[in-house]
């Protein structure tokens, strides 16, 4: 069974974060620049929240805010889950799933080492239901 640690020595380690103070337009252009669904929120390097797509459809659009005059921390998730390298990929899905978010930011202890999305999860649990397959195959025509 495969761990996040596994999945984050073969992944691309690119994290990318605002500041609490920086304007929404500021996070969705990153975003947008960068092709992602979600930015960290640092402060001094500590992990204090997400911003994610659906919090800017809920929480800017939808109360009638201006992107570029409201601050990330007025809007962001404050309270992200995350996971920890020694927990398997199965285990991120479920609570992913169960808690219904699409980034997963994972810690070692009190420090930042990558983020996983649920594409990340999907991808890796397919990969290795291909190999196991194969495996199982091989070993039924005995070859």
């Amino acid at each position: 069974m495969k761990r996040v640690r596994d999945l984050l020595r073969e992944k691309d380690t690119d994290m990318w974060s605002v500041a609490p103070d920086d304007t929404v337009y500021d996070a969705i252009k990153l975003m947008a620049d960068k092709n992602i669904g979600a930015v960290l929120v640092l402060d001094g390097g500590r992990l204090v929240g997400l911003l994610s797509e659906r919090d800017y459809a809920r929480k800017i659009t939808l109360e009638n805010r201006r992107s570029r005059e409201t601050a990330v921390r007025d809007v962001m998730t404050t309270h992200v889950a995350y996971a920890e390298p020694s927990e398997t990929l199965e285990e991120c899905m479920a609570l992913m799933t169960d808690k219904r978010f699409r980034h997963l930011p994972v810690m070692e202890g009190d420090t930042l080492i990558g983020v996983l999305s649920i594409g990340d999860l999907v991808k890796a649990v397919i990969a290795e239901q291909r190999f196991l397959i194969k495996q199982l195959e091989h070993y039924i025509s005995g070859g």
